[in-house]
């Protein structure tokens, strides 16, 4: 398994955005089984087993962010982060509905709605990122041309 920052044929700021997006899942990833508590509050209660969601989103996020980084998982790793966001959506509505406190630090009501639009940013830039490098198909394209 090789990990590579910089495919041929993808921009630097393309490149710059997988690299922070990857470290920003992956250590959001962790701090589901950092601080689980905080993720289970804004589970809605309609949704079985909290805890459980929590532990199984986290993992999501380290391998979807970790994907990014590796060339043969990278655009699976993508639609897995986009299926994420639309799966983690209803979450992020019950706290800004409930005005739930996840955390320590206090989020005003309107900052919990006004990101829920960011949602379909999130998900377009996944898409943005599993679109493969101009001048290629993929990861492999280097591997079938030769």
């Amino acid at each position: 398994m090789s990990l590579e920052i910089l495919p041929a044929g993808e921009s630097r700021a393309k490149s710059a955005v997988r690299v922070v997006i990857a470290l920003a899942m992956v250590s959001v990833g962790l701090l589901h089984f950092v601080q689980p508590g905080g993720f289970v509050k804004i589970v809605p209660p309609w949704l079985p087993a909290p805890e459980a969601l929590v532990y199984l989103s986290g993992v999501a996020e380290v391998l979807g962010g970790a994907g990014l980084l590796v060339p043969r998982v990278r655009r699976l790793a993508a639609f897995g982060l986009v299926a994420l966001f639309v799966a983690v959506f209803p979450a992020n509505v019950y706290m800004a509905t409930h005005d739930i406190q996840p955390f320590a630090v206090h989020v005003s009501r309107a900052a919990q709605w006004a990101r829920l639009p960011f949602q379909a940013v999130f998900i377009a830039v996944a898409l943005w990122l599993a679109r493969a490098p101009r001048g290629g198909q993929g990861a492999d394209a280097s591997k079938r041309a030769a």
